[in-house]
């Protein structure tokens, strides 16, 4: 993997790829991705939990792809975009990790009382977003910590 002490704060352009911790944005995106499909598939009383979780999962997703698109372009070589990236990334593992936490117990609470066969599938559809949300959790936990490595190197 390249790294980011050349001259440039930030990698830019096609190298976004190759440098860490920027290569988490691929598996953000998919782990993410999953997450706002699992749970907008599935029906689950109360509301009010799964809304968090769609709002979490949705603003990460948009703001990943955003900030993956401003380091493609090469938008991100100020010397104050260390610190945004490093903040981006611990407000999206805060984020995360309470809408991990809040579809587990609702999860584990539906789980408790299945009358059918199609309240299984969609207690494993939810099981499936709780793995996955945990996921990407950690993967924006570990791009916050490599992101807050990078900007104090800065």
């Amino acid at each position: 993997m390249a790294s980011t002490t050349s001259g440039d704060v930030l990698p830019k352009g096609g190298s976004v790829f190759t440098t860490f911790p920027d290569i988490f944005f691929i598996p953000e995106f998919v782990f993410g991705g999953l997450v706002w499909i699992l749970v907008a598939s599935t029906h689950v009383e109360p509301a009010n939990p799964l809304g968090w979780v769609m709002f979490v999962s949705v603003f990460c997703f948009v703001g990943t792809t955003l900030w993956f698109f401003i380091f493609v372009c090469g938008g991100n070589q100020s010397s104050a975009w260390p610190a945004v990236d490093a903040g981006f990334h611990f407000l999206a593992v805060v984020f995360y990790l309470s809408a991990s936490v809040d579809l587990a117990f609702i999860t584990y609470v539906n789980g408790k009382f299945l009358p059918g066969t199609s309240d299984l599938k969609t207690y494993r559809l939810e099981i499936s977003a709780v793995v996955m949300s945990h996921v990407a959790t950690l993967l924006y936990f570990l791009h916050a910590i490599f992101s807050a490595i990078r900007w104090k190197r800065a």
